[in-house]
Parts: structure tokens; sequence; C-alpha cells
């Protein structure tokens, strides 16, 4: 059976990370336009590496949780199970996964120049330049640009038995229209997140993702 899977930011909010719309986390203390945008970064660079450096602390800090090692698991048992995340942290592949960073990937940098991409330090600063001599910035997707392996991550979905969405809120296009897609193709769909998203699905699990997960991994492996 080939499954795609797409997890959001509540796969990891279990390990620390917080999502966009918690009230106590990194997103709720800077203005979202202030530092995730390609304006602001040209606006004023040496914020932007702030919060960044800031996330990219928390994530080092943070460590996989079971639902992260369950789909590793899942995956090293089937060749045919696709991971998409719209995670920029690196706890899938610390979990031992192979995944699709949709988002970018926050351990790495990226020239705004030539897009020459390599592993970030731990702290990046305005000062920090490409061998081409443009600056650098991290490597993820800012609003206002466009995510990276769509066609590719599109072609995963339709070719699919089940697409399964883990901890994402389904609002944020264009992985929101993943279901549609999937609908469309009459591929069977699950969701699993703390509470129904209000997309169509076929099959809703309520719960956390570190006990719905593996439990969920256990009935498929």
């Amino acid at each position: 059976m080939k499954i795609t899977i797409l997890t959001g930011a509540g796969i990891s909010a279990e390990s620390g990370l917080g999502t966009f719309r918690s009230t106590d986390g990194l997103w709720a203390k800077y203005d979202l336009a202030k530092v995730a945008t390609p304006e602001a970064f040209n606006r004023d660079p040496a914020m932007v590496h702030e919060f960044y450096n800031l996330r990219r602390k928390a994530c080092i800090e943070a460590q996989p949780n079971p639902a992260h090692f369950a789909l590793a698991e899942l995956q090293r048992a089937s060749p045919n199970v696709t991971i998409v995340t719209q995670n920029v942290d690196d706890l899938h592949e610390r979990a031992g996964a192979k995944v699709l960073h949709m988002h970018g990937e926050l351990m790495r940098a990226r020239c705004v120049k030539c897009d020459r991409r390599w592993e970030a330090p731990v702290r990046m600063s305005a000062g920090d330049l490409c061998d081409c001599g443009a600056a650098a910035r991290p490597d993820v997707v800012w609003f206002g640009e466009s995510p990276y392996f769509i066609e590719e991550i599109t072609h995963a979905v339709r070719g699919s038995d089940l697409f399964v969405v883990i901890g994402s809120s389904g609002k944020v296009y264009p992985a929101a229209g993943f279901v549609q897609i999937a609908d469309k193709a009459r591929v069977d769909t699950l969701e699993i997140n703390l509470e129904r998203n209000g997309q169509v699905f076929d099959r809703s699990i309520v719960g956390p993702a570190t006990q719905t997960v593996p439990e969920w991994v256990r009935g498929l492996i």
C-alpha cells in the first residue's frame, strides 16, 4: 500500500516546539510581518536572524517524540511511505525518517542571490555571506514565497492508496489543498489531530500525536 503522510506543527508541539497559534511561544512574541517575509529580511536582517536563531536553539534542544519515531518505523517497514512535513525542524530526521520539507529547513542556510544552500551555523548574523558575496538567509519558506517540492508532493498524493494528515490545522495553502487532491483522485484519507480540522476526511483519529500515531502505526505493521 502506498501511503503519503503530511505532518504539521502539531506533531512537534509535544516535543516543546510551539505552533503559530500557541499563545506562549516564540511566534506570539514577534510580528510575523517583521520576521517571516522577504521584505522583512531586506529591511532588518538582524531582527530576522535573531528570531530564527532562537527557533534554531529551541530545535536543537528539542527531542523527537514517539510520533516521530513511529513514522520512521513505518517508513522502514514499507518502501512505499512518503513523509512530507510543513515543519522546518529536523525531528523527523533525528528519529530516522526521510522527509520532504515543503517549508524548508531551519538547520540550513540559503543565498539570497545564487540560491546555494548549506548547513547553517547555530547562530546566523546579518554579516553572514555566501561564497558569491550575497547575503545568507535561513533556508525557510517565508510568507509570499512558493513552498518546495509541490509537484513531487502532488504526484505522491495522487498516486497513493492512503493520504494521512497529522498535526496540521489544514488552513494554510497549498498544504490545505492536498486532501482535496486526494479526494478527487479517490484516495482514502485520514486525519490524526487533537481535534477535527473541518475538512472532509474519510476517517478521523482524535487525540495527542504521541499516543494516536504509534497506535495507528502498530495497527498497520
